[in-house]
């Protein structure tokens, strides 16, 4: 079981990553994201690496987002940083099944272990060692038309995994919005499956529940949320409200 302390550890090691992809995107910080962080991390623990790698694939694709969104290849140490993150503790064969047959945090970590293990194969696809990852369930839909609090029924659909049964394929948009805010390192060029089928089908609900965070002024929850909307608009999906303000 991972103590409290440990997840602390985790999150704070997640906070200072996502903080030097951000300045590597703005061109403030190093040429290296993941392989500096892990460096630092492992100069400071004595040796020991673990909470920077277990950072990397809590940040998912984002740690690579520098190098998708400026076209730049991203340096041998990074993708070899995140190659080890990967195959350090590798994703399950088998994932975990979508809510509500199976938990929330694994189904999640499932489908951010696949973006980062998409991105890094598409990346470096000579050198990374790490198999792709598998594709798992896809998540459930939004349906506009039922209450804004219904949970995800457990009734199959077509796009996801065809001949697997139990795909949830109604929800109500407030709980549907936060789980897809979980998946916005997702959003990124490039990456493009079921969870991106659902957003694309989903465009009403994400503009409701990025209003609605923001409302409450749960901006984490509206900037996630809000990823999704600019990633619609840059599919060409046409939103019901701009993704901007």
């Amino acid at each position: 079981m991972i103590s409290e302390r440990s997840r602390t550890a985790h999150s704070e090691s997640a906070d200072q990553l996502a903080r030097r992809a951000l300045d590597a995107l703005r061109g403030t910080g190093g040429a290296a994201v993941a392989a500096s962080h892990v460096e630092a991390a492992a100069a400071e623990s004595g040796g020991d690496p673990g909470v920077a790698l277990g950072a990397v694939r809590i940040l998912g694709a984002d740690v690579l987002a520098p190098y998708v969104l400026t076209g730049q290849a991203p340096p041998a140490g990074d993708t070899a940083a995140v190659g080890l993150a990967l195959s350090a503790l590798p994703p399950d064969e088998t994932p975990p099944p979508a809510p509500p047959a199976g938990t929330e945090e694994a189904w999640t970590m499932a489908w951010i272990d696949w973006g980062l293990a998409t991105v890094l194969a598409r990346l470096d696809p000579a050198g990374s060692p790490v198999r792709a990852a598998p594709l798992p369930q896809g998540p459930p839909r939004c349906d506009d038309a039922t209450p804004r609090d219904l949970p995800p029924t457990t009734a199959a659909h077509d796009g996801d995994r065809p001949g697997e049964p139990g795909t949830p394929a109604e929800e109500g948009w407030v709980s549907w919005s936060v789980r897809m805010g979980k998946l916005a390192s997702l959003a990124l060029p490039g990456l493009d499956g079921p969870v991106h089928d659902a957003a694309r089908a989903g465009a009403l609900g994400l503009a409701r529940g990025a209003t609605r965070a923001a409302l409450r002024r749960d901006h984490p929850t509206a900037a996630r949320i809000t990823r999704w909307l600019a990633w619609l608009h840059a599919d060409g999906v046409q939103l019901p409200l701009d993704p901007a303000p």
